[in-house]
């Protein structure tokens, strides 16, 4: 991180590699929920550890779940939960109150308020200002891992697009419409900003799950991003990734396949992409998958109602030469 300008990142034009040994890289992943951020997440950062980076990986989804893979299940202390407690104490927060680590990668957990007492966003907005308190500019790392919740489109979700606190997103999706549908979202975010005179880009699409069918593919064909990675729909990811095991360890069977994202994900520079209308987006899907032929009839005021409408004479009183 830049520490005499007090910026995350510089401006970066579209197409530039951004992979610097002297600069913090700053990168946002962004998908649906359940989608398997916090999975590629949890290894990529593992793996990128062994071989030799300093990574840091912060959980910004209020469901506060990022970091259980890394931690074989264990939940981490929220930045969030931890500062109130603090506070109502009197007391600092400290580094080691929500920074935790496990063979070289460092891992947080930003958190947010409880089911239906406060706003995700803004608990996320909240979060980034206490890691500003807690030096965050000033910390050491070749890579900052972001996993934010792609499903939400409120302004806290977005704050890295948005405030350029990011050098490039990845997103994360699958070959099903709801996942690329956000995808596109993701995608729509960027370009809505760049239009602003932002400067982050989309380094690219990593396909979990991926089942062969060739959707994700042709979603990132259509919009301008490379694909980083397919993931396939494995049945030891499977049972592995729900009894909390790392699956990107060197010399295990699923080392190359991380090793190689490693190296997508520093070296992709980030591109303004061109997010897809809706019908375009439902094009890339077989038409008896998403409902084709299917005509919008506008409703009346009978089939609300069930019945007959009754025409009632109006109550209102009419004041001659009013």
């Amino acid at each position: 991180m830049n520490a005499s300008t007090g910026r995350i990142a510089p401006d970066i034009e579209v197409g530039a590699s951004v992979a610097s040994p002297k600069q913090t890289q700053i990168i946002a992943i962004y998908g649906k929920g359940g989608i398997g951020k916090s999975f590629t997440l949890a290894n990529l950062s593992y793996m990128m550890s062994q071989l030799g980076k300093r990574v840091l990986l912060i959980g910004c989804d209020p469901k506060s779940d990022t970091t259980s893979l890394l931690f074989g299940g264990r939940s981490c202390p929220t930045i969030i939960e931890t500062s109130s407690r603090k506070k109502a104490a009197g007391e600092p927060v400290l580094i080691g109150d929500v920074c935790f680590k496990r063979d070289g990668v460092f891992a947080m957990e930003l958190g947010g308020p409880e089911v239906g007492r406060g706003c995700g966003g803004r608990g996320i907005i909240h979060g980034f200002e206490l890691l500003d308190k807690l030096g965050f500019h000033q910390w050491d790392f070749d890579y900052v891992l972001l996993d934010f919740l792609g499903d939400v489109v409120c302004g806290g979700f977005g704050l890295p697009i948005a405030r350029d606190l990011c050098q490039k997103v990845i997103v994360v999706g699958s070959n099903d419409l709801q996942s690329l549908y956000v995808a596109n979202n993701v995608c729509s975010a960027v370009d809505y900003f760049r239009n602003l005179g932002g400067n982050v880009g989309v380094a690219g699409l990593v396909i979990n799950k991926d089942d062969g069918t060739g959707e994700a593919q042709a979603f990132a064909e259509a919009v301008g991003i490379p694909v980083l990675a397919a993931i396939p729909a494995d049945e030891d990811i499977r049972r592995k990734s729900a009894n909390y095991e790392i699956v990107g360890q060197k010399g295990g069977q699923w080392a190359p396949l991380f090793e190689a994202l490693g190296v997508q994900v520093a070296e992709a520079p980030p591109i303004r992409p061109k997010p897809l209308t809706h019908d375009a987006l439902l094009g890339l899907f077989k038409g008896e998958a998403v409902g084709r032929g299917v005509t919008l009839q506008p409703a009346s005021l009978e089939d609300m109602c069930g019945s007959t409408i009754l025409n009632k004479p109006s109550l209102e009183i009419v004041y001659e030469g009013a």
